[in-house]
């Protein structure tokens, strides 16, 4: 089947189970990983780019042509580049230089405009914090008001657990011909895990938020350590609007360096060359199976690529 353009392919993507890992590791249970970093954007945010712009289009909130603004640690840039170049609107992101460049260049080419904040005081390059974020949000407000633009806004639009309750959620039920009996996902937004969540629960499914260690605001506790090199989410942003309701059997905490050498294990013994976030999300499924989970089948999302982060230090 041919398809009609790019955003045609964003969604279904394969599921594989990490049967060599969880044999080198000893494990009591299954992990299954859905592999969004083949996504034309290679993250999983490219569901949530194009489920908003076009629902925004459906109901009039974004114009024919009208121009789109929106915060970013790369990957949701990158996906409402590709959309918002397919459907007609110009793109401007705003990002935190704290993102690795990998991220502003694939943009760029795009075609997106790419605004990059300054880091707040302290922070760290190759780390983006809370401050790092309340800063880039600031800079999106004043040029959607400037440019009078259409704000994106992956933090509030319902479009983006939207995406994660109809796509992410039933495609990992059905691909596991639902034996998936847990799920856990690193919070940036929190529209994968509330979204997919809110499908996965109906079938039984126990899901937990997983955030970084010494942030972890969702699970209520004192931040101690705002600063990781986990991009893409963990800002200890204790108000997600998207995670409000959603029903969870738990919290973890994964440090850095555990999801870095996840992410390293990953591209080791399964072939699966994914980002820092997907490496958080495997260290916690295998806390899972060494723990309450033990026996069961976790599911996971592989949420972008590691080649967005070649001028880090997971590779090094």
């Amino acid at each position: 089947m041919i398809l009609p353009s790019v955003i045609d392919a964003i969604g279904n993507t394969p599921m594989v189970e990490l049967s060599r890992l969880c044999a080198r590791l000893n494990l009591n249970g299954r992990i299954v990983a859905k592999l969004d970093y083949l996504l034309p954007g290679f993250s999983k945010k490219d569901r949530a780019a194009r489920s908003i712009i076009e629902m925004a289009r459906a109901d009039g909130t974004l114009a024919p042509g009208q121009t789109v603004v929106e915060l970013t640690s790369g990957n949701m840039g990158t996906g409402l580049a590709i959309v918002c170049g397919i459907l007609g609107h110009p793109f401007i992101a705003v990002m935190s230089a704290g993102n690795s460049v990998e991220r502003a260049r694939m943009m760029r080419a795009l075609g997106a405009q790419v605004i990059i904040v300054p880091q707040a005081h302290g922070s760290k390059p190759g780390e983006v914090s809370g401050a790092d974020l309340e800063l880039v949000d600031a800079e999106a407000k004043r040029i959607t008001t400037e440019r009078n633009a259409f704000r994106a806004d992956q933090f509030g639009h319902s479009g983006n657990p939207k995406t994660h309750e109809t796509g992410t959620g039933p495609e990992i039920w059905a691909q596991s011909e639902g034996a998936v009996t847990a799920f856990c996902d690193f919070a940036g937004s929190g529209g994968t895990l509330a979204g997919a969540a809110k499908f996965l629960n109906r079938h039984g499914v126990r899901c937990y938020a997983v955030e970084p260690e010494g942030a972890r605001a969702l699970a209520g506790e004192t931040i101690s350590t705002p600063d990781h090199p986990i991009q893409g989410g963990g800002y200890a942003m204790s108000e997600l609007v998207h995670m409000n309701g959603t029903a969870l059997a738990g919290h973890l905490a994964v440090s850095g360096e555990a999801a870095r050498e996840c992410a390293r294990l990953l591209a080791r013994t399964e072939g699966i060359f994914a980002g820092y976030s997907a490496g958080a999300n495997l260290s916690a499924a295998i806390e899972l199976l060494r723990g309450p989970e033990e026996g069961g089948c976790i599911a996971i999302v592989m949420c972008d690529s590691g080649l967005k982060y070649l001028s880090t230090d997971l590779w090094e």
